[in-house]
């Protein structure tokens, strides 16, 4: 906006900035719009209001850049962060902004309705000012919900690797879901912090909840079998079901010697096994050994 002058809409608003407030705050309040307490919105209208007064009096740079803004963009930041998590869409958290034309062209109508040429100018002035405050909601709307999404993500990511310990000795990663690098990465990190912390000697990667198994996939199972191997753990693979297993021939994936079953129960069968223990049934009272 360093092109233009918005002496003129800075000198509207600053005239009638209680009423430009009221008539905004009722546009905000008008039936049919998603609503948003008065009392919250009342006091950030006001706050835009002594924000683009005061950009506008130091007049440098635009909206989306200048530095006379930066204090305006953090608080379009605040609003379209609070919408976003309040459940609002891009659209109705950009209104925030241009419900504003109303007033402010109503206002500006009043003032230059005797000098059509100046009424077209500061008008287009307006719109264009308030069409990049809009979009600038818009775009913090969206890196808002962005960052919402890839912290839930990080969370799944999280939640879907647990490291069970199973027993003495035995800890068990069911994995859920496709594999890729960076699950592989929180995978391996998870598996070997709880080796590092347990001093677990056998650990069991379960991918029955693995829908496919692609030469990727192996790939990534093998990196997590060598560097718990570098921990002083030997890993078993379970859940091989018969089409993973045929897969694996196909893709000719050679897991070396890593052991493998087909169910967990297997492979925890063999983990007492490797580690010394057993489990028996009590003979029952009377009964014959």
């Amino acid at each position: 906006m360093a092109d233009i002058n918005t002496n003129r809409i800075f000198e509207v608003i600053s005239q009638h900035e209680n009423e430009l407030l009221d008539e905004w705050v009722a546009e905000l309040a008008a039936p049919g719009g998603r609503g948003f307490p008065v009392a919250d919105a009342r006091a950030q209208a006001k706050e835009f209001l002594g924000l683009l007064t005061d950009a506008l009096r130091r007049g440098d740079g635009a909206p989306n850049g200048g530095p006379a803004w930066a204090p305006m963009r953090a608080l379009l930041e605040t609003v379209s962060s609070e919408r976003g998590t309040a459940g609002f869409t891009p659209s109705e958290t950009a209104t925030f902004v241009f419900s504003f034309k109303k007033p402010l062209f109503a206002r500006i109508r009043r003032a230059f309705d005797k000098d059509p040429e100046a009424l077209f100018s500061e008008l287009w002035t307006a719109t264009r000012l308030l069409d990049q405050l809009g979009l600038l909601t818009t775009e913090a709307h969206q890196k808002s919900r962005d960052e919402i999404i890839r912290r839930q993500q990080e969370d799944m990511l999280e939640l879907s690797t647990p490291v069970v310990k199973l027993w003495d000795g035995v800890l068990a990663l069911p994995m859920i879901g496709t594999l890729d690098s960076q699950r592989t990465q929180i995978v391996m990190e998870t598996l070997l912090q709880s080796i590092a912390d347990t001093g677990a000697q056998i650990a069991i990667v379960d991918i029955t909840g693995v829908p496919t198994v692609d030469t990727l996939v192996a790939q990534h199972l093998l990196k997590t079998v060598s560097a718990a191997r570098l921990m002083g753990a030997e890993c078993i693979i379970s859940g091989v079901r018969p089409q993973i297993a045929q897969t694996i021939v196909h893709l000719g994936v050679n897991l070396g010697d890593v052991i493998t079953k087909a169910t967990l129960a297997d492979a925890f069968r063999v983990a007492l096994q490797r580690t010394g223990q057993s489990i028996t049934r009590p003979v029952a009272a009377g009964a014959q050994p």
